[in-house]
């Protein structure tokens, strides 16, 4: 169906994609892996007709193409959907799925025709019952991601490109794409798969490309890999530097924050404490509290019942300024809505918290020093700290909210799904900034949904169910043990 020979690419003198080869069969799910700035991104736009390439050749369907857009591209049968939601949520379903090729009667937009053509698509997607004509903007997050399918298939689309489309999902929303993806194969409709999520790439593909560096590394049989072998293929180390050591029990020291009895609209009764050089997991199911813990230690949404003591004495968190005076930093989990601000360069992202506080970092120019070196120690990838943090990929940008809050030493760092949507190389780094900050002295609270890292990376784990912890385990417990905790099934 598709067949990529020698595709290459550079921006302003910079190799992006050389020489990368790549076929996708109908009914075929083709999984495409590798490091953020591997250039996935950049060959899925030249498939889908937002780049043209340099060199090489697409061939789709039999025909060598050179797309003069998005929408040509489109109306060959190749839809691409976006990590980042494209749909108008004050449209409704079916407005969303026919948006610039609405059937028409009589020189008049057929509304009637519409959706029964939206409601006999999603039908034939096994996509449950939804409501065509309302708005997107009141549905859930895998429902919107359904619409954006469905807006692909209703051009008749041959080849679908689907890019992180796990990302915002909860877990039970993460099965239902799986059914998805796999009635569409099954519909002959060939998929390319861009995920940071090896579970997902072993779980729906039939074969794999690794990129790094803009090149082909290899394709292999999704059967006959491993997932240690696809990570040395992408980073050049095995799967077992994902970790760093835990800390020893003489390595950790005095409670630093402890609540007793914390509660607000979602949380209950929450009692905690966190230790000087400790990392505690925090695990549940999506909205059990999770965040919502983060949020209230951070300020965000306080806690209005209860004590919260910082160094055995009370403390008012009533807002994030507070916090971050108090030595209690927090990464959010939405890192594009509330961690970055994007139209601004990497070194003014970076300052955002000093100049929040003032004391010393009032001076610009010792700042600026300071952040650099600290931007260089996190190993931000850029073309310099003036360039937009826009342009970054999404493990840069982390490295970046990292630095910045690096640069106050916190004394609590509160971590919410600090991987998620990341590759693996800048997971690993990530990694590392969490330990060191636990064997700096400081108390680190870390929110994953990730289970093997929720494990890997935890002192002792909390797990949370309807907004109260309902248990904590040790260090070493099993994944059936977080989940058993979560779901209720022990007491």
């Amino acid at each position: 169906m598709l067949a990529l020979r020698a595709v290459g690419k550079s921006f302003l003198g910079v190799r992006v994609l050389d020489g990368v080869d790549l076929d996708v069969a109908p009914g075929e799910v083709h999984a495409v892996v590798g490091e953020n700035g591997a250039g996935k991104s950049t060959l899925m736009k030249i498939i889908s007709g937002g780049y043209a390439p340099d060199e090489g050749s697409v061939v789709f369907a039999g025909e060598t193409r050179t797309f003069r857009g998005p929408r040509e591209a489109r109306r060959a049968g190749i839809g691409i959907i976006h990590q980042e939601f494209t749909l108008l949520p004050d449209r409704t379903v079916a407005e969303n799925v026919y948006l610039g090729h609405e059937p028409v009667r009589r020189g008049l937009v057929d509304r009637r025709e519409m959706l029964a053509r939206t409601s006999a698509l999603l039908a034939s997607m096994g996509a449950g019952p939804m409501p065509v004509d309302a708005p997107v903007g009141r549905l859930g997050i895998a429902q919107r991601q359904v619409v954006e399918i469905a807006k692909a298939l209703a051009l008749d689309a041959r080849l679908l490109i689907m890019d992180e489309p796990t990302a915002a999902l909860a877990d039970h929303e993460v099965e239902l794409l799986y059914a998805l993806v796999r009635r569409l194969r099954d519909q002959g409709i060939g998929l390319l798969y861009v995920s940071h999520r090896l579970a997902e790439v072993f779980d729906l593909s039939e074969r794999i490309t690794v990129l790094k560096d803009g090149r082909r590394v290899t394709t292999v049989r999704t059967a006959q890999t491993t997932t240690d072998e696809l990570v040395r293929h992408m980073v050049g180390r095995d799967l077992s530097g994902y970790y760093p050591g835990r800390a020893a029990p003489a390595d950790v020291g005095p409670v630093l924050l402890t609540v007793r009895g914390g509660g607000n609209r979602k949380l209950h009764d929450v009692d905690l404490r966190l230790r000087a050089g400790e990392v505690v997991g925090v695990g549940g199911l999506q909205g059990s509290g999770r965040s919502a813990l983060a949020r209230a230690l951070f300020g965000v949404a306080p806690f209005t019942t209860g004590q919260v003591d910082l160094d055995g004495k009370p403390v008012r968190v009533v807002s994030p300024r507070a916090a971050m005076r108090a030595g209690i930093a927090y990464v959010s989990e939405d890192r594009k809505g509330e961690g970055i601000v994007a139209r601004q360069s990497v070194l003014d992202n970076a300052l955002l918290a000093g100049r929040a506080i003032g004391g010393s970092w009032s001076g610009r120019s010792a700042r600026t020093a300071r952040m650099r070196d600290l931007l260089g120690a996190v190993d931000v990838r850029s073309a310099g700290v003036d360039q937009e943090i826009r342009f970054l990929s999404g493990g840069n940008q982390q490295k970046v909210v990292l630095a910045r809050w690096l640069a106050l030493g916190p004394r609590v760092m509160l971590f919410d799904e600090p991987t998620r949507g990341i590759d693996v190389g800048a997971t690993s780094a990530i990694h590392d900034v969490v330990r060191r900050l636990a064997r700096d002295g400081a108390a680190v609270l870390m929110i994953s949904s990730d289970l093997p890292e929720l494990l890997g990376m935890s002192d002792r784990i909390v797990v949370m169910r309807e907004g109260r912890i309902a248990g904590e385990l040790p260090a070493g417990a099993s994944e059936a043990d977080v989940v058993a905790l979560a779901v209720g099934a022990v007491t």
